[in-house]
């Protein structure tokens, strides 16, 4: 091989000569990454010269399609790659930098000026507004990858910090640190030298002021210590990590909140979808996805549109004064069953539950809405808004024709009554 005697850089040559064993052994694979001198030697590994290295990279051979093993942890960490394809490393089938921002140019800019100032990120707004896909745009164009986090009720803040957890090897406990998710996520920039993001989902789960306490010092005081390791490395919240949270929340939530959070965190509100971009949405989700059915697609989008206005807008047209504040990204769903559930063409090894309404595609609509929409309402719906559901929906289905609304309907009556019954002690 080239490589001179008594050297441990890793030259394109070398690799081309090691490839049976770097493909073989993941130690060699890992120290050809490491000990490489120039970024032909990784991209070749990654397929990305006209020669490949082999049927597929070295990090989906060795780490899959998914996850940050091994092999991803030395290509985060090299100096000599582009930070451009350290993302495309990192989300492997999963790149939400392949879909459209549908968000309006003024949240996506003041996200990510937010951002680049140290400031982090609350999206706020109704649910099924794509806060959660824009978070992961966000992350993908700040920094070069992310860890996500779902809050939960019994979240305190040592799930943001770092906590002294039992170890249960060889039958033996010994006891370590684990950095919560801040702190992993300030690790993960230093050992990589890179930005890197945190997404912390429905934050409103999560008692705020409970968990936040020791991180509001740190983004005042960004030199105090936030955890130490079991190796004695200390962390700190260093600014290249991004931290992106969203919250499933109304405007008259949002000026509830503590003003601690508020004083300290960019709040985002992330809604407020105009006709023309729903439209979009509703035809790039539809137009295909319906072709092999016998869904009219253009009535289901004008469905789409008449619910979002019904539930959103007041009569006058006033936003924020209808029933609901509710996104568009639940119709999605909607979709996704009517492309399964009224497909035709059907071969025989399909799943048992494709085309089973391929001969009522307007039934199928209602049930959709029952399985999706209506849930989603009713979840956090107060007993005005329960009290006005069957009506609005009533409406929409003498409105559409080749539609039948009427399990939609029979859902929401069934919710009222239960409510009425419920508040006048029967």
């Amino acid at each position: 091989m080239s490589r001179h005697e008594g050297t441990s850089d890793y030259k394109l040559d070398d690799a081309k000569r090691l490839n049976s064993e770097i493909r073989r052994d993941v130690e060699t694979a890992v120290r050809a990454i490491k000990e490489a001198s120039e970024a032909d030697t990784i991209r070749y590994l990654l397929n990305e010269l006209d020669e490949d290295f082999g049927p597929e990279p070295v990090d989906i051979l060795y780490d899959g399609y998914r996850g940050i093993g091994r092999v991803r942890e030395a290509i985060l960490a090299s100096p000599h790659i582009s930070t451009e394809l350290k993302r495309d490393v990192v989300t492997r089938e999963d790149d939400p930098r392949d879909l459209r921002v549908a968000v309006p140019d003024s949240v996506w800019d003041n996200a990510l000026a937010a951002l680049s100032v140290e400031k982090p990120v609350v999206l706020y707004g109704p649910t099924g507004t794509g806060k959660t896909t824009l978070a992961k745009q966000l992350a993908m164009e700040a920094a070069v990858g992310y860890d996500i986090e779902t809050a939960a009720p019994s979240w305190t803040d040592q799930d943001i910090i770092g906590r002294i957890a039992p170890d249960y090897t060889d039958d033996e406990v010994e006891y370590v640190k684990e950095p919560g998710c801040v702190s992993h996520a300030a690790l993960q920039t230093k050992e990589f030298n890179e930005n890197w993001g945190l997404i912390i989902d429905e934050l409103t789960r999560a008692d705020i002021s409970r968990i936040f306490g020791p991180l509001y010092t740190a983004i005042e005081n960004r030199s105090q210590t936030l955890f130490e390791t079991d190796d004695g490395t200390t962390v700190t919240l260093d600014p290249r990590v991004k931290i992106i949270c969203t919250m499933n929340v109304s405007d008259r939530t949002v000026n509830e909140l503590d003003d601690a959070i508020t004083r300290r965190f960019a709040m985002i509100k992330v809604g407020g979808y105009n006709y023309g971009d729903r439209d979009q949405l509703f035809h790039d989700w539809s137009d295909s996805a319906l072709s092999d059915t016998p869904i009219d697609s253009p009535e289901l989008v004008s469905l789409f549109h008449e619910d979002y206005e019904g539930l959103n807008y007041s009569s006058d047209g006033g936003e924020g004064e209808g029933i609901h504040q509710f996104g568009p990204m639940h119709y999605k769903d909607v979709v996704d069953f009517l492309s399964q559930a009224t497909k035709q063409n059907v071969l025989p090894e399909a799943d048992h539950g494709v085309g089973v309404y391929n001969d009522e595609p307007g039934r199928a609509v209602g049930e959709a809405f029952k399985i999706y929409i209506l849930p989603r309402l009713l979840n956090d719906a107060t007993f005005s808004q329960i009290e006005q559901l069957p009506e609005h929906y009533r409406e929409l289905d003498e409105s559409f024709n080749s539609f039948d609304l009427s399990p939609a309907i029979e859902l929401a009556e069934q919710r009222y009554q239960s409510e009425e019954q419920r508040l006048s002690g029967r």
